[in-house]
């Protein structure tokens, strides 16, 4: 049943945005009582943090395989988290933009721990980028903290407007942004 809630209040979230979605509402969609509600979760703001931190603890667990895996070179890596990112929009969008749209109603408490769980995310991509300057295959002049900032401010915009069903895949946005990052830190010979 948490799942369950969890679910119902994404689709109500997204449409109807955090602050005018009523535990009533979530409820009466759901055909539950508010007791089965409060069983699961103390508050709407609880149900706000779960939904963070699920949506964020599995982008953290595929991004970690992905930083694991040596047969990739550091341009696939960054190539296979970016991807990652965009690739949720099709399966996962209204979640995701939950996560970006919605982060501003969490209290300090649940963001101070949801900022947590970003950033951790943000310097894995940093950690790719610094450990691709160490073995030569990105510009050891780039600011890695900076850059990494820009790639997830670029990407994460994606779910505001990217149609997985739309003129382009996932994979070829993907592409696209690596093409366009590389551009601007691929070593020249």
């Amino acid at each position: 049943m948490k799942e369950k809630i969890m679910k119902e209040s994404i689709d109500l979230f997204d449409k109807k945005g955090f602050s005018d979605t009523s535990i009533q509402d979530i409820v009466d969609l759901i055909g539950v009582t508010k007791g089965t509600f409060y069983y699961y979760f103390k508050s709407k703001q609880e149900l706000l943090r779960d939904i963070h931190l699920s949506y964020l603890e599995r982008l953290l667990m595929e991004q970690k395989k992905i930083l694991q895996d040596e047969s990739k070179n550091y341009k696939e890596k960054l190539l296979a988290i970016i991807h990652l990112t965009v690739s949720k929009i099709k399966d996962e969008g209204k979640m995701a933009r939950i996560v970006f749209r919605e982060m501003r109603h969490l209290n300090e408490d649940n963001l101070n721990q949801i900022k947590m769980k970003r950033k951790e995310f943000r310097l894995n991509f940093q950690q790719i980028l610094e450990e691709g300057v160490q073995q030569g295959e990105f510009n050891e002049t780039i600011r890695t903290d900076i850059l990494s900032f820009a790639i997830l401010g670029m990407v994460n915009r994606s779910y505001y407007w990217f149609n997985p069903d739309g003129e382009i895949s996932a994979e070829e946005l993907s592409d696209l942004y690596l093409k366009l990052i590389l551009e601007g830190i691929d070593r020249r010979s």
